[in-house]
């Protein structure tokens, strides 16, 4: 079995996450898995670090992305002398600035928002959704990725669908080593934000993106992973007892917004209010989608129903 060489390339972006790895795939084909976020800081990082590595920018052959967000597509424009990029097909449009998905993107949390009874107020902070785009380089997918394909010049590395993070999620298996390229569907230090999405084609239902992410943590335990190489973090082993944990976890974070329910019935904004006292006005679109997470959760195990009220929706406790 040819060995596959790995080395991870680390660059801080100006996020809360803190810094965002990459790593450099040694095979048929010299891969880099991501592309950093859009700044001199980080473009200078890689450059340096490839150097310690032996390599040069131009040594890289090919990109291949995890998924769309912009700490992991920054510079793909920085790499153009590339033959070719690969991800799944819904990094396209964010690679792209494809500005009909990026108004359809933005009408899809207006009518959210207003179905969650958010106030006005926080509404405001929609067009900071769609800012996000101008730090993503800008370039197109020369061929997309799909569940079970072999990574081109990497054949023994398998593609895996993992959506909830990002609807556009992919991770990356080699049975031979038992390794995983999780991007950031699983680290060692935080659970991965399962964040909202607009449904792919419109007039189809929107994601449930923490119900995927279950799956997409579930169906982890089908591999055998001694060595999870993570987008955040550090390298670790021991996945199937962090999962299980996660998931644990989630649950019990779903009891909590039940137990709120029992009270009386909310909106998903007033539960949000209540399970993030103290972060839903600073993070509000990541805690606004942790919480719907949650009563998407307990709607799909029968503890909750929802109902429309006026131009708003609440949820109640099933009995």
């Amino acid at each position: 079995m040819k060995t596959e060489n790995v080395f991870q390339l680390t660059v801080p972006t100006p996020y809360p996450v803190g810094d965002v790895h990459m790593y450099v795939l040694k095979g048929d084909t010299l891969s880099l898995i991501d592309a950093g976020v859009n700044t001199a800081e980080a473009w200078e990082g890689i450059k340096d670090q490839l150097k310690a590595i032996g390599y040069q920018v131009t040594d890289i052959e090919q990109l291949i992305l995890t998924h769309h967000h912009p700490d992991h597509i920054g510079l793909v424009d920085r790499f153009d002398h590339v033959e070719n990029i690969y991800g799944h097909q819904l990094v396209q449009p964010w690679l792209t600035h494809d500005q009909a998905y990026f108004n359809r993107y933005q009408q899809f949390f207006e009518q959210l928002y207003e179905d969650c009874g958010v106030p006005d107020q926080f509404r405001a902070l929609l067009k900071s959704l769609i800012v996000e785009k101008y730090l993503s380089g800008k370039s197109s997918l020369t061929d997309f990725l799909k569940e079970g394909d072999a990574l081109p010049g990497h054949e023994d590395w398998q593609v895996l669908e993992t959506p909830g993070h990002a609807q556009s999620h992919l991770s990356f298996y080699h049975s031979g080593h038992h390794s995983l390229l999780a991007g950031d569907h699983v680290l060692a230090h935080i659970s991965s934000n399962p964040l909202l999405e607009p449904p792919s084609q419109e007039g189809e239902s929107r994601p449930k993106p923490l119900l995927q992410y279950r799956d997409s943590m579930t169906k982890l335990l089908n591999y055998e992973i001694d060595q999870v190489y993570p987008g955040h973090g550090e390298l670790f082993h021991r996945v199937n007892h962090l999962i299980r944990d996660r998931i644990k976890k989630q649950e019990a974070r779903a009891e909590k917004v039940y137990r709120f329910l029992a009270e009386g019935p909310l909106t998903a904004y007033e539960t949000c209010q209540r399970l993030f006292p103290k972060q839903y006005k600073t993070q509000f679109g990541l805690t606004m989608s942790e919480t719907i997470g949650q009563l998407d959760y307990l709607e799909s195990v029968g503890k909750v129903t929802v109902e429309q009220v006026k131009d708003y929706y609440v949820y109640r406790p099933n009995k």
